[in-house]
Order: C-alpha cells, then structure tokens, then sequence
C-alpha cells in the first residue's frame, strides 16, 4: 500500500479541519501515512492535534501526525498539501459587509463578489502565494487543494503567477443538489449534476437520473413551473430567463449581480455561525477530554471530495469529480482562457483534468465574462499589492452603484487590511 504525505494548512479550521480529519481516517489507503498539522493559532492547532490521535487510535491506520506553526518545516517530501486557511475570519468578514452598505452599497454576503470578495482576496491571495511559493521550492511536484475563499480568485492567481499543480474545491453543487432534488420530489443521492461556471456562480447543464441515465432537465422545467414561488425566487427567475439553473444559493449568487440583493441582503448569519463554533469547539473539547466517538463516526463522510482525488491520484482509479476549480485554458472555451472556473473533473495517476462541457450558453457565458473580468482585476490589485488597481476593480464591478462610495469603502477596508496587503509576485 502506497504511503501518502499530507500537510494540512490551516488545519485549526472548525469548518473544515474536522470534516477533512474523518475523511482521512476513514480511507484504509492512508494506513501509515503521514499528516502534518499546520496552523499559526497555537490552541486551534493542538486543539485539532489532540482530536486528530483520537480518531488515530480509534481508525488503526497508524498514520505517522506531526504538527508545527512554522509550514517549511514540514513541506519537504509533501504529496499534497491541503489549505483551508482564513484571517481573523468573522472579525474581518462583517466589516466587508457592513462598510459596503454603511455607503449605499446593496450586496448580499461580502465573501466572494463585490467589494466584500475584493477586499477578501486583498488580503488571503497574498499568504496562498507565499505558501505556492514555499512549494515551488520546497515540493514542487505536491498538488495543492484549496478550500479557502474567494476560490475563483485565488486559483486564477495561483494559475497565473505560479506553477504549482492546483485545484479548488467547494460543496456548492451539492446545496444545489439539494434544492433540485426538493423541486424534482425526489432523493437528492439519486441525481448527478453536470454544470460549469464560476465558483458559487456554476450553472446546471444537465440533470441525470443516476438509476437510469435519463436526463431529466424537461421534467424539471415541468415541475419548476408549479413549485412553491417563494422557494429561491432570484435563483428561479435567472433560470427562466437563461434557461439553465444557478448555483448555489439565492445570497452566494447574488455576489455577482447587481440586481443580487433581491434574494435577500441580510448577509451571513454572524450570530449562528458564532453559535456553530462555540458548539462545535466545546464538542472537539469533549472527545479530547475523553468522550467516545460516535459509533458511526467514520462511516459518515464530510460530503468534500479532496480524499477521492488523492486516492484518485495516489493509486489511478480515474476517478470522477462533479465539480472543481481549476485555471480555464479553454475548459470553458466562451469564458476567459486566464479565469478561475469550476468544471468537472477527473484525477488519476497523471494529474487533474477537466472535463470541458462544451461553451456555457450565450447569455450566462455573457452573464460570466463581466465577472471573470472583474476577478481578473482584483486578482492584479491582490498579487500587486495595489490600492489603484483595487480602485479599478471596484469601479468596474456591477455591484457598485456610486464611485463616490467606491473611494470611501476603498479607503475604509484599505486602512482595515492594510497590514495584509502586499505586493508577492
């Protein structure tokens, strides 16, 4: 059995640190391999150390866990290299919404689009270039998996400025999954999606009956027109009009549009997210301390795919994933070729590769190339550390209503990320 070398960053991370462990010590194939835990939050990191011999012991695959704050001391001989990092994350992410609509600016998350996304990206870009370049140097032959926020972005400079293997992945599909599978009155698990797009803003070309291979897109139209109109109203209503469904949520879409408010402009729920952690943390508190696990504990993965590419690629099984990002290069052939898009993919022996679905129809690859454009000039103002070019990226983004309050939010989450921006290329 091939032995594998993992080194997670950002591995203190409550979402994504724990879903990552269970699918790592549920995969026979890792048995004595090596995890390296890396995070830069001293009690996160051995919070996650602790839980991490648990589930060890418990699993018997004797993986060989290491841990550090300092990630060149562990990427040497790296396989894959996992990263799910975030800074000063609910702090940092209210600001990117609340200052944007302090000056008229009606937006829905301030995450991944508008000025929330650019100022996110402003300041993570420039510490993913930093450990793209520790890999060049110090495993340049390791894949990089992605889960950190603004994917499009972050993958679209890591495939520009970089030449590191890497690709991003986001359960995105699968929300959408479920939302179909509520309007279609039948079992989520019974239905593959094939779409292609941007992250949070993909588009469902088809919608295949597992059991059967039918296409099932007519009967969805059918059954779309009678649903409950409240259910997702922006997200219907840019199916009608473009004829294909949009991922992934009524508030994760409406990022990228200016009209994107009308699914709600709550933003994210900062209250219940603060009420997941502190749950979420006393329960790891609470294995630590000795409670077992439970006795289904490793038969429930965490629903993200990055084990099925590395086993994928590990032992060539050729294994299908519904949807990743990844640098286009034509995958997307009516979308900019230098963009980060989410596509199907495959991963094996030889690499990851997409899978192309053909050109997006015309409307939604319009719809898309305005927000590729966007992307691609916010990724310019991140990588070049660069307040002008942030400027430009604001000003062009159809988010924006005022270039009056472009320069006032610019210079407001500017002073507020400042210590983080920095030129790296």
């Amino acid at each position: 059995m091939k032995k594998v070398k993992i080194v997670f960053i950002g591995a203190g991370s409550l979402c994504f640190g724990q879903g990552t462990f269970k699918d790592i010590f549920s995969t026979q194939e890792m048995n004595g391999s090596t995890l390296c835990l890396v995070d830069t939050n001293k009690e996160n990191l051995e919070r996650m150390v602790s839980l991490t011999h648990i589930m060890n012991k418990e699993s018997g695959l004797g993986l060989k866990i290491e841990s550090t704050s300092d990630r060149r001391a562990v990427l040497p001989g790296a396989d894959f290299v996992i990263c799910g990092i975030d800074i000063d994350r609910i702090r940092l992410w209210k600001l990117d919404f609340e200052i944007p609509r302090k000056h008229g600016i009606r937006h829905t998350m301030g995450e991944n689009g508008g000025p929330g996304g650019l100022f996110h990206g402003l300041r993570v870009i420039p510490i993913i270039m930093g450990i793209a370049r520790d890999m060049e140097e110090l495993c340049p032959n390791a894949y990089f998996i992605n889960f950190s926020n603004p994917e499009s972005r972050i993958i679209l400079a890591l495939g520009r400025y970089t030449k590191i293997r890497c690709l991003g992945l986001c359960h995105g599909i699968s929300m959408s999954r479920k939302d179909i599978a509520k309007i279609l009155d039948c079992p989520r698990e019974r239905l593959e999606l094939r779409a292609a797009g941007l992250n949070h803003f993909q588009w469902i070309l088809d919608i295949l009956d597992k059991e059967t291979g039918e296409n099932l897109n007519l009967l969805f139209k059918e059954k779309e027109k009678k649903f409950d109109p409240s259910f997702n109203p922006l997200t219907r209503r840019m199916y009608r009009a473009f004829g294909k469904y949009p991922t992934c949520s009524e508030d994760h879409m409406g990022e990228y549009l200016p009209y994107g408010y009308e699914g709600g402009e709550e933003g994210h729920d900062f209250v219940g997210d603060e009420k997941w952690r502190v749950e979420t943390t006393a329960s790891i508190d609470s294995i630590n301390a000795g409670k077992p696990l439970a006795k289904d504990f490793f038969s429930k993965p965490s629903g993200e795919k990055e084990l099925e590419v590395i086993m994928g690629i590990m032992y060539n099984r050729k294994t299908f994933i519904e949807s990743g990002i990844i640098y286009n290069q034509g995958a997307i052939p009516n979308l900019p070729a230098e963009a980060g898009v989410e596509v199907p993919v495959i991963a094996d022996a030889s690499g990851i590769h997409p899978v192309s679905l053909g050109p997006l129809p015309d409307g939604i690859a319009k719809l898309l190339n305005i927000q590729a454009l966007v992307q691609q000039m916010a990724v310019e103002a991140a990588v070049r550390g660069s307040k002008e070019l942030a400027l430009q990226a604001l000003l062009i983004d159809p988010v924006m209503n005022s270039a009056s309050a472009a320069e006032k939010i610019l210079e407001e989450l500017w002073e507020v990320n400042k210590k983080y921006i920095r030129n790296c290329i």
